[in-house]
């Protein structure tokens, strides 16, 4: 993330332990950009690529995270990204996994008070993600639809994974814990459909 009449994210991020990091915004304060955390997986090659995962931790305290289209991602790592107490506009959080052969990799972590304003795609989305995920008193407000979204292992959109849900688990692997999380649509119509709040889908999707 980059700086508007702020820090830049990434500069915020404080190595606490090994293994660890921790990433406090301000008040008042606008971000822009995303994040990656963990190795990426090119489908030409299939193999894990970049360095590995660390647990983090972002403490929004009332901050605004403009995401500009992009994520905050924690993917192919066994470690955990928790967030907390932030608005976060134009981009989705996703918590993304493997289990193929030799490789076992399931982040985990919790999204606790957020309020999300059109989120692009979806406002939190699993793709096979670990146990022990806590949703908590989060707020999506008018998730945005992109068109298909992409098969992650492969790159290639599907008309079976559609987007402008504001919370879309996955069950292959395991639901995430979800307390009192509210989604919301402006327009009336596509408000009353309860799929456009919460989508179920592919975990390899």
């Amino acid at each position: 993330m980059k700086r508007r009449n702020g820090y830049a994210l990434i500069e915020l991020m404080a190595v606490i332990a090994v293994g660890s990091a921790l990433l406090a915004t301000a008040t008042g304060e606008i971000y822009t950009g995303g994040l990656l955390i963990g190795p990426t997986l090119p489908c030409y090659s299939g193999q894990l690529v970049g360095d590995p995962g660390l647990d983090t931790k972002i403490v929004g305290n009332g901050a605004l995270l403009d995401l500009e289209g992009q994520q905050l991602c924690i993917s192919y790592c066994n470690n955990a990204l928790d967030i907390e107490n932030c608005i976060i506009l134009n981009g989705n959080i996703r918590y993304r996994g493997l289990t193929w052969a030799d490789i076992h990799v399931l982040p985990s972590g919790s999204v606790r008070h957020v309020t999300f304003y059109k989120p692009h795609d979806y406002g939190v989305r699993f793709q096979r993600s670990g146990p022990g995920i806590t949703l908590e008193r989060n707020l999506v407000v008018d998730a945005v639809n992109t068109g298909d979204d992409f098969i992650y292992i492969t790159g290639i959109a599907s008309d079976w994974l559609p987007t402008g849900g504001s919370y879309s688990p996955a069950i292959a692997v395991s639901m995430p814990e979800m307390v009192e999380n509210w989604s919301y649509h402006s327009d009336p119509i596509y408000n009353l459909d309860p799929v456009n709040h919460f989508m179920i889908l592919c975990d390899y999707g």
